[in-house]
C-alpha cells in the first residue's frame, strides 16, 4: 500500500497533486480538492456555519483507496481556525448529518473515506462537509481564521 501526503495553505481545504508508484503496471491516484469556505457571518445570529467543499479522486491499477483528513491546528475533536491570537472550533465531516468527523481512521471517534474497487480513470468526488458551532463562541473576535488541512490517500 502506498500512502502519500498532500498539502497547502488554504481556508480549509485546498490542493492538487499526483502519486505514482512504480512498478510494471504503475499503480496512480490524482487528487484535487476544493477550499471549504464559511465566508462573513454574524456569531451573533447564528447558532451554526456550515459549508462544503470536495475531494476529487481519480486512482489507475488500484485495489481501492482511503482518504484521511489531518487535524490541522487543533485536533479532531474539534479542529480550530486561526485569526492572530485568536482561534474558532470547527470541524469536518464525511457525512451531510455532520456526525461522522473526517479524520485518519485512527480511533472511535473519526472516520477515513474508503472506496474498493474504483473503476480505472473514473473521478470520485467526495463531499467535505465543514460546520462552525457558534452556540458557546458568541464573543469571536472578527478577523480572518484559517487553517490547514493534509489530505492523505493510502493505495
Amino acid at each position: 500500500m502506498k500512502a502519500t501526503s498532500l498539502s497547502r495553505a488554504g481556508l480549509l481545504v485546498g490542493m492538487a497533486g499526483l502519486m505514482m508508484a512504480s512498478g510494471a503496471q504503475a499503480a496512480s491516484c490524482q487528487v484535487s480538492a476544493s477550499v471549504v469556505n464559511f465566508g462573513s457571518f454574524s456569531p451573533l445570529t447564528l447558532d451554526y456555519v456550515d459549508s462544503t467543499g470536495s475531494i476529487t479522486v481519480n486512482c489507475s491499477d488500484v485495489a481501492g483507496y482511503a482518504i484521511a483528513l489531518s487535524t490541522g491546528n487543533g485536533s479532531y475533536s474539534p479542529r480550530h481556525m486561526v485569526s492572530s491570537s485568536d482561534t474558532l472550533d470547527y470541524n469536518l465531516y464525511r457525512d451531510a448529518a455532520y456526525q461522522q468527523v473526517w479524520g485518519d481512521g485512527s480511533s472511535g471517534d473519526n472516520y477515513a473515506v474508503t472506496v474498493a474497487n474504483p473503476v480505472d480513470g473514473q473521478n470520485y468526488v467526495h463531499t467535505v462537509y465543514g460546520r462552525i458551532s457558534l452556540i458557546t463562541r458568541r464573543g469571536t473576535h472578527v478577523g480572518t481564521y484559517t487553517d490547514t488541512i493534509g489530505i492523505i490517500v493510502n493505495y
